[in-house]
């Protein structure tokens, strides 16, 4: 079954941030997360996130708060019963799969951003891909490197040298170093043109 879609009329009212719930090492992942939440907020841009009151969602979810932004959050039953689910939030939903999560994340945005994170950050980071690389959906997706990211830009482009990945869907993945220009080229973005395999609307 298909994810549900969502396409704001007016550009991108809400983004889904993809982060960790662990801090990382030092302050520099938490500092990206505050920079984007309260970018985000500046913008008017709604915050779709994983929910968690810790780590990096942590930092993104607090700042977009301080700033006048809304934060909605989608959060595991089990996960929100260990007290690991942020109180402040706009809006909270929960749901009983991973599966569930990701697809109401999805239709609750406009586009995507990643910041740090581990498995289920890449997880949910690769699914929106090859949801756009089908033709599911049109919406931008952006990662916010901040250095961890490095290796996986080079393992794209070896991919992509090796025939694994065309060129064109490697371009599906908006990467900047800097909050501000990220979202300005999230909010250009046009999908790629061409043959895909399933046509979204």
């Amino acid at each position: 079954m298909n994810p549900p879609l969502r396409r704001g009329s007016s550009g991108l009212d809400s983004i889904c941030v993809f982060c960790g719930s662990n801090p990382g090492n030092g302050s520099a992942y938490r500092d990206a997360g505050a920079d984007l939440g309260k970018a985000l907020a500046e913008r008017n841009i709604a915050v779709v996130y994983g929910g968690a009151r810790n780590g990096v969602m942590g930092a993104v979810a607090d700042a977009a708060l301080a700033a006048g932004g809304r934060v909605t959050g989608v959060i595991l039953t089990q996960l929100a019963h260990h007290e690991v689910a942020h109180e402040r939030l706009t809006e909270l939903h929960l749901v009983d799969s991973m599966h569930e999560r990701k697809a109401l994340m999805n239709r609750l945005s406009d586009g995507f951003v990643t910041l740090p994170g581990g498995f289920g950050t890449l997880d949910e980071t690769f699914e929106v891909l090859t949801w756009s690389q089908l033709g599911i959906h049109t919406k931008p997706i952006g990662l916010l490197n901040v250095g961890v990211f490095d290796p996986l830009m080079a393992f794209l482009d070896h991919a992509v040298s090796e025939g694994l990945l065309r060129a064109r869907d490697r371009a599906m993945l908006v990467v900047a170093d800097a909050v501000a220009e990220l979202l300005d080229r999230l909010a250009g973005f046009e999908a790629p043109r061409g043959d895909r395999w399933i046509q979204g609307p």
